[in-house]
C-alpha cells in the first residue's frame, strides 16, 4: 500500500477517525483518484500508522487498528554542511529513505552557501516537505526532523547525551566498520563541505569525542558522502543488513 499512503499531523487524529487536511484531500481525490470507501494507510509522522477508509464527503478517514513502526538500530543524526543548489534536497530525500532520525544542515566555514535566518527557515520548510513526501513514498511511519541551518557548534551542542559522534575526514580516518559502533543507541555523522572542514571545526568535533572515519579511497562530493555514510551505518548497525 506504499502508493496509497497519506500523512496527517497527530492533532488531526482522534479515536477512530482522522480529519483530512486540504493537501491530503487533494492527494487522495485528485492525484490518486480514489473515492469514498477506498482503503489507504495513514501515518502520523511519529511512528504510528493505521489502515483507514475514506468516508463520504472526503472530510474524514475511518481508522482501523493502530500499528507502531519502531525503527531498528540506533537513532541516526546527519550533520551536513550547506551545499549549492538542490544538492541538500537530494540529501534530505535519500537520508529519509535510509531511515535517518534527524538532519541538521550547518554553515561550515568553507560552505559556499550562507543563509540568513529568514532564508534558512524558508529553505527548511521546503526540506521538511521533501522529507514528508519521501517518508510517504518509502513506507516510513515517522518523518525525520529537519532543522533550520545552524552553526556547527550549535549542531554539536544539540546532540542527545550519549550520542556517538563520527566525523568524516580522509586524513587519519579509519574505515567505519573498525570504529566499534555496535551497541550505540545514537550515532551522529558530520559531513563537511567539498572544501573540507577547517582545523577549528575538526577540533570542535574532537572536543566532543568524535571518531574520525572515511569512506574508502575515492574523493566523494559532499552530497554523495552524506548519503553514503547513512547507508554504511545502516548496513553496519541498522536495518540494511
Amino acid at each position: 500500500m506504499t502508493g496509497r499512503r497519506v500523512h496527517l499531523p497527530p492533532e488531526r487524529i482522534g479515536a477512530g477517525r482522522a480529519e483530512l487536511t486540504e493537501p491530503a484531500r487533494h492527494y487522495l481525490r485528485d492525484v490518486l483518484r480514489l473515492g469514498p470507501g477506498a482503503v489507504v494507510e495513514l501515518f502520523d509522522g511519529l511512528g504510528s500508522a493505521w489502515g483507514a477508509t475514506i468516508e463520504p464527503g472526503f472530510e474524514w478517514l475511518r481508522l482501523g487498528e493502530r500499528r507502531s513502526a519502531a525503527a531498528a538500530g540506533p537513532a541516526l543524526y546527519l550533520l551536513v554542511a550547506l551545499t549549492k543548489g538542490e544538492k541538500l534536497e537530494l540529501v534530505v530525500q535519500k537520508a529519509t529513505e535510509l531511515g535517518v532520525t534527524r538532519v541538521v544542515p550547518f554553515a561550515a566555514e568553507r560552505s559556499v552557501v550562507q543563509l540568513d535566518a529568514g532564508k534558512g527557515e524558508a529553505r527548511a520548510l521546503r526540506w521538511r516537505r521533501i522529507a514528508e513526501e519521501a517518508a510517504r513514498q518509502c513506507g516510513r511511519a515517522d518523518v525525520p526532523e529537519v532543522a533550520a541551518p545552524v552553526t556547527l557548534p550549535a549542531a554539536l551542542a544539540a546532540l542527545p547525551v550519549g550520542t556517538r559522534l563520527l566525523v568524516l575526514h580522509g586524513e587519519g580516518g579509519a574505515p567505519l566498520a573498525t570504529l566499534g559502533l555496535e551497541g550505540a543507541r545514537a550515532i551522529a555523522a558530520v559531513v563537511g563541505p567539498e572544501g573540507g572542514l577547517t582545523e577549528g571545526e575538526l577540533a570542535a568535533c574532537q572536543a566532543r569525542g568524535a571518531l574520525r572515519g572515511r569512506l574508502g579511497p575515492r574523493t566523494l562530493r559532499a552530497e554523495t558522502a552524506a548519503v553514503a555514510v547513512m547507508a554504511v551505518l545502516q548496513a553496519l548497525v541498522g536495518d540494511l543488513g
